[in-house]
């Protein structure tokens, strides 16, 4: 027997390479799958894979970096960055220099490398679902009205453009007969129009401030002195106080009349602490009814029981140990088990805290991940862990309580 007979076919090898393919694909496919449980055990807190939370967004992370990269960043980050890796210290910059926790310890390689393969899937299916979403829009998109463009003057309607310009010829006619009528009736008038007489009356003030007279409105100056009023050779002209002045004092004084009477004697309106007190009730309310408002009052009281303890315990060991500590001793975040805290150590401060997070110092805000009686749970664990002294505790941050 010839050694050739005992070659597959073609049909053979067809067949072979078609089940290589798949095994291929279907390890690929495990990986992502594993990848993803890794990513949500570790890597969701502080990622997302469309938008940046803490640390950056992750799709197609794989084509900005290589692989080697991704997973030296991943076991230690701050490594990398002191070690002046341009990508690394550039991230490290842009989010608010909170460092990654290193996971050399706690994954392995090969861990990683499925986070990757899971990234890898996410992104093509981010990549495709915009495409389906413009071939089929969704009803409230159909039925949202679009925004009004802006229209630029000469595109209005000629009806528009005519009014303006018979508006513009009005005013414009309008000064052309008052300024004929005064070229005519001055003259007419000859001297009598520097008579006191007119000059006082509303006729005589308007045309000598048309020909450059300001006394209307400054006053006439009368160059007298007051016969007694003299210190140290400075001597005191009685001239008349400006028109607009006087004028502003009486309404000044109607003015003071009226307020006093609105406001202390009828009393029919509020002073401003009164105001600022009504404002003060009215954002309480608005805050008590309002559950999504930082600034709504709250009246927790810490839960004790150990069911809710070891419930805290399971909700801060899956979502918050990777920045503060499995003891909650402090890595990325701060020691929760000492006197100081950075936003309150009561009950309610640290449910707003959990809740609301604080963005720009890296903690993210976790309503709608969590329920409110999950966020009492592990707010209230986080108190019982006060005084508790684990190893290798990070130093104390913020103020004493």
């Amino acid at each position: 027997m010839s050694w050739l007979t005992l070659l597959p076919g073609k049909k053979s090898l067809h067949l072979a390479a078609a089940m290589l393919l798949v095994g291929v694909a279907g390890a690929q496919a495990q990986d992502a799958v594993e990848g993803k449980k890794v990513f949500e055990a570790n890597c969701t807190v502080c990622h997302s894979i469309e938008s940046d939370v803490v640390g950056p967004a992750l799709k197609n992370v794989h084509e900005r970096r290589d692989e080697e990269w991704i997973i030296k960043f991943v076991q230690n980050s701050q490594e990398l960055v002191q070690s002046g890796d341009k990508d690394a210290v550039a991230v490290f910059e842009k989010f608010n220099k909170v460092p990654m926790p290193s996971f050399g310890g706690s994954l392995a390689e090969a861990d990683i490398k499925n986070v990757i393969a899971y990234i890898k899937e996410e992104s093509a299916k981010e990549a495709e679902a915009p495409t389906e979403a413009a071939v089929t829009p969704t009803d409230d998109q159909a039925s949202t009205p679009a925004a009004p463009a802006e229209v630029s003057f000469m595109e209005l309607p000629p009806v528009v453009h005519l009014t303006f310009i018979l508006s513009a010829i009005i005013i414009l006619l309008s000064l052309v007969t008052l300024v004929m009528l005064f070229r005519l009736f001055v003259p007419m008038m000859g001297d009598t129009i520097h008579d006191e007489d007119f000059r006082k009356s509303f006729a005589g003030r308007v045309l000598f401030l048309l020909r450059g007279d300001a006394t209307v409105v400054t006053g006439q100056a009368k160059d007298k002195i007051h016969s007694h009023h003299d210190f140290d050779g400075i001597q005191e002209y009685d001239n008349d106080l400006p028109p607009w002045w006087k004028a502003m004092f009486y309404v000044s004084i109607v003015f003071a009349v009226g307020y006093m009477l609105h406001y202390h004697v009828f009393k029919t309106g509020t002073l401003q602490t009164e105001e600022y007190e009504m404002e003060i009730e009215q954002a309480a309310i608005f805050a008590a009814k309002n559950a999504e408002d930082p600034n709504a009052v709250t009246n927790y009281e810490a839960l004790t029981d150990a069911a809710s303890i070891d419930a805290g315990k399971s909700i801060f060991s899956t979502n918050c140990a990777a920045c503060h500590g499995q003891e909650a001793q402090g890595a990325v975040g701060p020691n929760l088990t000492d006197e100081y805290w950075l936003h309150g150590g009561d009950v309610n401060e640290i449910f707003k805290t959990v809740k609301f997070g604080v963005p720009a110092k890296g903690m993210v805000p976790w309503q709608g991940k969590l329920t409110k009686d999950q966020i009492l749970q592990v707010s209230s664990y986080i108190l019982s862990l006060k005084g508790t002294n684990p190893a290798n505790a990070k130093e104390p941050q913020g103020e004493k309580e």
